[in-house]
């Protein structure tokens, strides 16, 4: 009988192969993510509970430092789950639905790219800014799981995890956010030089 941890460990391993046939959607990642920074426009980012806590860690990774060993300019990279006020107006005046949708409305322009993070792909208030993406005709990027929930389709993109365990595909949206990030942060530095 295998110890406890060693199992946990062999099925996140078991997981996390299953993102090779991710390649082609992570190579389109990077391209679009790259270019939206390359011209001069902004990423949004959102998600809810642990993946917003997702989302903010990887917009602080590009306005602050991603790797300690590399020292470049701040990217515009900003998380759609503001501050408590923000979250907490909205919830208060126009529902929690809306958060998203209504900082994105304020703040994306034509030529910025939208990423979602939803391990169920069937929250309302993410449904409701992708929605907002495709009527401006904004570039979006979902990381969604399982099978992708409502969320599927309404982006530009869909990288989404088969797996059904949420604290699994989080583990992967964070590795994959890493991956995409890296890349996309190697590429603006070589294209500045």
């Amino acid at each position: 009988m295998k110890p406890l941890l060693k199992k946990e460990i062999d099925k996140s391993i078991k997981i996390k192969k299953k993102l090779y046939k991710l390649d082609k959607q992570v190579q389109k990642a990077i391209d679009l993510m790259s270019l939206t920074l390359e011209e001069g426009n902004k990423v949004l980012i959102c998600g809810n509970g642990g993946s917003a806590a997702d989302a903010q860690h990887l917009a602080a990774e590009f306005l602050i430092r991603l790797r300690p060993n590399i020292n470049r300019k701040s990217y515009p990279v900003i998380s759609l789950a503001q501050d408590t006020s923000t979250i907490t107006a909205c919830g208060n005046d126009l529902g929690f639905d809306n958060l998203f949708k209504r900082n994105f409305e304020s703040l994306a322009n034509s030529n910025d790219l939208l990423i979602v993070l939803s391990t169920s792909g069937n929250s309302n208030n993410i449904i409701k800014v992708l929605n907002s993406a495709r009527s401006r005709n904004i570039n979006s990027i979902s990381f969604l799981g399982n099978r992708g929930g409502k969320c599927k389709g309404l982006s530009n993109l869909d990288i989404i995890v088969p797996e059904k365990n949420t604290a699994r595909i989080q583990e992967c949206h964070i590795f994959l956010g890493h991956f995409i990030f890296e890349n996309v942060e190697n590429r603006l530095i070589k294209n500045e030089n």
